[in-house]
């Protein structure tokens, strides 16, 4: 998806396409950031995994090598393509160009192929799009960390690999696991730290078809069926999965939040959610977000911000629950101290991170949330890509597998110690929630209620299609129903009347027979009175038309 500071903005620049979500505040680190000119993590660790950088909880980046140039990438499991700024040395141009349009600006340029290296595996003549000019995007991202973006989604929503034929169009892993003779593992791994975390021993790691020593037990996860998105809408397609029937979000009074589905095919109860490394902050239903901030005493609702502002001492508890295990999210993730935001009166204030999904609806109705860095902080993501691989040999159909990384008590120690100075406030009144009965709401603006609308439509529109062909069939049937119908009456009721004797053709013995004369039908020609006046005037001795003397 899409994800990037903008002038003291942060967006999303990852893409679910043009969905991209705009959130406007800017990331304020505790302590400056510190980059190297050339902005790489180490090329790899001595157990075959990658590292991955973390800048402020906000991005996340790793290395790869195209041509002979080791570039950091942003790392985005909600898009599929491969783009970098600068030069590559030896890359060919294919002689196609491109725009990827991103909240924050474009993306454009050529498309070029160079040999490509990462974690080990190499690729020749792979396709990517050389950006030259970045002047549109709102944010220097080379002062961020990373020079492109790798997209990790399924090769269907790949925009370069539409725009060339054969091999070097797909995408960097489809190619990958294209050489993978084992396609049992066709599937990746991903590891998010957490800065500002005093109690985490996680560091940020991504491996290709083995898993990170130590958490091998994610393979033993329920795996999670990617749902499918409708067949021409493919390019949307996205590692979504569903969550748990009926309780698929507990809240922070511990009860489940209950938000139905804007996704026709999903069953009752249960919500689709995107994974999406390029998000920085979950984007959820309105009324998911409300229920998780709005009850917290102090909170506001932000419009420039476009999301809650709640005070940084109080500890919000939210699980998601995937597969009958629960999800647990750090209250350092569901509240964020990163973003310099303060209340109406000044003070200062932590966002909620959960923020309503009021510009990235899916308008084809195809998922319900995104859950960007602030939920995938907590897991550790394995996602299987099965026959999505484009000329693959992997029949199976793709999956995911969670394994938790939150240990429950220990967050809230961490929470203490980094919000609160180690006084444990936590079960003060002044952090009480307040009454259901006292929620607060965000507001709905006209725009987003048109959005809404928009997509409730456009979500059901296979329906709606299946609808109006049904009913074209029903009315072709009914007229040629009709046809038919009228065509045996009339061939009926003319039977019936040959059979009656009125038409030629019936052996006219019904009581309406036509009188016959025994003799010839000659007899019955009228004859003429006269022939002329001459034959008057010979029968009668005068010309009875002649003038009076």
């Amino acid at each position: 998806m899409h994800s990037l500071l903008t002038h003291s903005f942060v967006y999303s620049l990852c893409s679910l396409s043009a969905f991209g979500v705009k959130i406007p505040f800017s990331v304020h680190p505790s302590s400056p950031i510190d980059h190297t000119t050339t902005h790489v993590a180490r090329q790899s660790s001595s157990n075959g995994s990658v590292p991955v950088g973390n800048t402020q909880n906000a991005f996340y980046y790793t290395n790869i090598t195209l041509g002979s140039r080791a570039i950091s990438v942003m790392l985005d499991t909600g898009s599929s393509d491969l783009w970098v700024t600068g030069s590559v040395p030896g890359a060919q141009d294919t002689g196609k160009s491109l725009t990827l349009s991103y909240a924050v600006g474009n993306a454009a340029g050529d498309i070029y192929t160079a040999p490509f290296q990462f974690d080990g595996y190499s690729v020749d003549n792979q396709a990517f799009l050389l950006v030259a000019n970045t002047s549109t995007f709102s944010t220097n991202i080379h002062a961020e960390g990373y020079d492109g973006l790798i997209g990790l989604g399924p090769n269907s929503g790949s925009s370069i690999y539409k725009k060339l034929s054969g091999d070097s169009g797909n995408n960097a892993f489809n190619r990958v696991f294209q050489q993978n003779p084992s396609s049992s593992n066709d599937y990746i791994t991903l590891m998010l730290n957490r800065k500002g975390d005093p109690g985490s021993q996680i560091t940020g790691q991504f491996t290709i078809s083995e898993v990170v020593p130590g958490f091998e037990n994610i393979t033993q996860q329920p795996q999670l069926a990617v749902e499918k998105v409708y067949e021409v809408t493919d390019e949307d397609q996205h590692w979504q999965i569903l969550t748990d029937k009926n309780d698929g979000i507990i809240g922070p009074d511990g009860q489940p939040i209950q938000v139905s589905s804007i996704v026709p095919k999903a069953p009752d109860g249960q919500l689709v959610a995107v994974l999406d490394s390029g998000f920085t902050l979950p984007q959820v239903p309105r009324s998911m977000s409300d229920a998780i901030y709005g009850r917290v005493q102090g909170a506001e609702w932000s419009t420039s911000s476009q999301a809650w502002l709640v005070p940084c001492g109080q500890l919000i508890n939210v699980t998601f629950n995937f597969g009958g295990v629960s999800y647990p999210i750090h209250p350092l993730d569901v509240s964020s101290s990163d973003f310099g935001v303060t209340f109406s009166n000044g003070n200062p204030a932590c966002l909620g991170t959960f923020q309503p999904i009021s510009s990235a609806f899916s308008l084809l109705g195809e998922y319900d949330m995104i859950l960007g860095m602030a939920f995938l902080r907590n897991t550790y993501t394995l996602i299987n890509f099965g026959n999505l691989v484009q000329g693959g040999s992997n029949s199976n159909n793709p999956y995911v597998q969670l394994l938790s990384l939150t240990n429950e008590a220990a967050a809230v120690q961490d929470f203490i110690q980094v919000r609160t100075n180690g006084q444990n406030l936590i079960n003060s009144a002044q952090y009480a929630l307040l009454p259901a009965s006292q929620e607060q709401h965000s507001p709905e603006s006209a725009a987003e209620k048109k959005a809404q609308y928009e997509e409730e439509v456009l979500s059901r529109w296979p329906y709606i299609l299946a609808g109006c062909l049904v009913f074209v069939i029903l009315l072709v049937s009914y007229c040629v129903w009709r046809c038919c119908c009228r065509r045996k009456r009339l061939a009926k009721k003319k039977a019936a009347q040959q059979k009656a004797g009125i038409l030629p053709g019936g052996n006219n013995n019904g009581p309406y027979a036509p009188l016959q004369d025994s003799q010839s039908t000659a007899t019955l020609v009228m004859q003429p009175m006269r022939g002329s006046t001459i034959d008057f005037k010979e029968e009668h001795g005068k010309d009875v038309f002649a003038r009076s003397p």
